[in-house]
C-alpha cells in the first residue's frame, strides 16, 4: 500500500497512520516494529515526524505475529457460531496475557479452541473485546473477526450492549437502589487500584439494586453504563459497601476465592444476524455456598 503524506503540520508517523488507515493502532504499531512500514524508502521508528510529501509503503494485508501457546483449558461455552462465542469465565482465570500471566489465561484456551479469533485489540488479546478481572465470574464475549469485534465494541461504546452483574456487599444497604454517578480515575497511592477522583478521571455510573438483605450483607444486582476498570468495586467501596472479599479494596483478611462479583447476563444484538440474543450464568458454588449460610442464619 503507498501514501503520500499531504499534512500542514508535522505528526508522528504511527499517529498519521491510525487516521489514515483502517489497520488498530496495535497492528501499526508491529508493522512498524517489525520494518515493515518505509517512508522515502526507509525503515522508521513509530515516533518519526513526518513533514509532508513522504511516500509510505506498508503491506496491504497484515497478520500479527503471536507467541501464546493454545492450552487444552475447558471452555464453558454457553453460544459459540461462525462469528461469535459467549463464554462463563470462571473465577479466578485471567482474562489475556499480561502482567507477568502468560500462560493459562483465557486467551490461551480460546486460542487452543479455535483458529478464527479477531485480531483488533492485538496479539495478546485476540478476540477480546471486553474483559472482567481475574477473581470476577461469569459471562464474556468474544469476538471472531475483526468486522464483528468492530460492530461489538461499538455497541459498548454506544451502550446497547447491557450488562448485569451479581454482587454481595459488605453491610445493610439501607435503600432499595441507587445511582452512583462518580468519576474514575487511578489512585495515586497505589498503581494496581482506582479510585474516584476528578484528576485525570473518565465518567462512571452504576446502577444498584437491592436483591436482598442479610444480617451485615447485602445482595445487590448491578447494571453499567461505563466499562471503566474496577468500576463495581470502585463504586462500592466509595459508597461505603464494598464487594464482600475483595483483596485490593477491603482492608479485610479475604479468602482465596477473591471478590464475590459475578458477571450474570448479557443481553446484545447479534452483529450480523441482528438477533436479539441473551445470555446469563449461574452463580459459582463458593458464591452460592456462602449465600445459603447466610440464609441459614
Amino acid at each position: 500500500m503507498k501514501i503520500t503524506v499531504e499534512i500542514e503540520e508535522p505528526i508522528r508517523l504511527d499517529k498519521f497512520l491510525s487516521e489514515n488507515t483502517d489497520y488498530s493502532r496495535s497492528k501499526i504499531a508491529s508493522m512498524i516494529e517489525e520494518g515493515l512500514v518505509e517512508v522515502d524508502g526507509k525503515k522508521e521508528k513509530a515516533s518519526y515526524k513526518l513533514k509532508g510529501n513522504e511516500l509510505i509503503l506498508l503491506p496491504e494485508v497484515f497478520e500479527e505475529k503471536t507467541d501464546i501457546i493454545g492450552e487444552d483449558i475447558p471452555l464453558d461455552i454457553l453460544y459459540e457460531d461462525d462469528y461469535l462465542l459467549v463464554v462463563n469465565k470462571p473465577s479466578g482465570m485471567v482474562v489475556h496475557p499480561g502482567n507477568g500471566n502468560d500462560k493459562h489465561t483465557l486467551v490461551n484456551a480460546l486460542v487452543y479452541h479455535t483458529n478464527a479469533l479477531s485480531k483488533e485489540n492485538g496479539n495478546e488479546r485476540p478476540g477480546i473485546v471486553h474483559r472482567i478481572d481475574k477473581d470476577t465470574s461469569g459471562v464474556l464475549l468474544i469476538a471472531k473477526n475483526d468486522l464483528v469485534h468492530n460492530i461489538l465494541a461499538e455497541g459498548f461504546k454506544n451502550k446497547t450492549i447491557k450488562r448485569t452483574y451479581i454482587a454481595l456487599l459488605k453491610g445493610e444497604f439501607p435503600n432499595e437502589s441507587a445511582t452512583i454517578d462518580a468519576p474514575i480515575g487511578r489512585d495515586k497511592n497505589n498503581r494496581l487500584k482506582n479510585t474516584v477522583t476528578k484528576e485525570n478521571s473518565k465518567e462512571a455510573i452504576t446502577h444498584l439494586r437491592v436483591l436482598k438483605r442479610y444480617r451485615g450483607y447485602t445482595l445487590a444486582e448491578l447494571k453499567l453504563e461505563t466499562g471503566r476498570t474496577h468500576q463495581i468495586r470502585v463504586h462500592m467501596k466509595y459508597i461505603g459497601y464494598p464487594v464482600y472479599n475483595d483483596p485490593v479494596y477491603t482492608a479485610d483478611k479475604t479468602s482465596e476465592f477473591g471478590q464475590f462479583l459475578h458477571a450474570k447476563s448479557l443481553q446484545f444484538e447479534h452483529p450480523i444476524s441482528k438477533e436479539m440474543m441473551y445470555f446469563e450464568s449461574s452463580l459459582p458454588s463458593e458464591f452460592e455456598d456462602f449465600i445459603s449460610k447466610l440464609e441459614e442464619k
